[in-house]
């Protein structure tokens, strides 16, 4: 029988999960069947409980459920201890475990651009979840400088005091997104600003040589502003890809290989 996999949120219907999933179970030899599950926004424990009752064998979680999904757990990878969120639960030894692939999803499709990301200085424009998830995973690629540029300054600089004893290599700091200026290797977009149409202005002070957008399909201004600079983008779907494969690969202990599926 096949092995049982699944994507939990609310909505569900959206995600892409189960195509990947099932793309790469083609492609590695794996026979599993990976389901959408929609779980009531008040049902979400109940809803996993279920699934690995059912002999489940691992499960991912999209929004709103990231956070709840990280308090359920009995164990949790350094990475997802950091990002206060899980996107991949497994039952081992009956305790449930969790991790978070996003960040590394992000590493794993900026590298697959070819973009270098030693000794980088990066600029994120949120302070959000989405960034908080992806901080580590930068460090641990050789990123030596993050910036963290949000509307309201003190939720960047409450961030930052929260993240900063987890990377000490690293040089954190914060701005105000109206005062945005100097000089990155990257500036990564992780805000919904280009997906509810919110103007985003990058300043000509602000000089950067990569642009990536993390949401995908979607119109977006910041990416329309970075290539009339002639400047290299990208939209999030290799983010997306990328953190599907390195959760597969915990799930599976198989590694299908990125630049196949882009």
């Amino acid at each position: 029988m096949s092995k049982q996999f699944a994507v939990i949120g609310n909505p569900i219907e959206h995600s892409r999960s189960p195509e990947l999933h099932h793309a790469f179970a083609e492609k590695t030899g794996i026979d599993l069947n990976y389901a959408k599950r929609l779980a009531p926004l008040d049902g979400f424990e109940t809803s996993v409980t279920e699934f690995f009752a059912e002999n489940g064998v691992g499960m991912n979680v999209t929004v709103p459920f990231k956070e709840q999904a990280f308090a359920l757990c009995g164990a949790l990878t350094e990475r997802a201890k950091i990002a206060k969120a899980v996107n991949t639960l497994w039952m081992e030894n009956g305790v449930l475990h969790g991790d978070n692939t996003d960040g590394q999803g992000l590493v794993d499709a900026i590298k697959a651009l070819n973009w270098n990301l030693e000794h980088s200085a990066v600029l994120i424009i949120g302070a959000g979840g989405a960034t908080r998830g992806v901080i580590y995973p930068l460090v641990q690629a050789g990123v030596k400088k993050i910036v963290i540029a949000n509307r309201t300054l003190a939720r960047a600089e409450q961030l930052i005091a929260d993240l900063k004893d987890a990377v000490p290599e690293a040089e954190l700091s914060a701005i105000a997104l109206n005062e945005l200026n100097g000089q990155f290797d990257l500036v990564i977009n992780a805000t919904s600003a280009s997906l509810n149409g919110d103007a985003l202005e990058l300043p000509e002070t602000l000089i950067f040589n990569h642009a990536y957008e993390m949401a995908y399909g979607k119109p977006s201004n910041f990416l329309d502003q970075a290539k009339a600079r002639n400047i290299p983008t990208s939209e999030g779907f290799g983010m997306l890809v990328g953190q599907a494969i390195e959760a597969f690969s915990i799930l599976n202990g198989v590694r299908p290989d990125l630049k196949d599926f882009l």
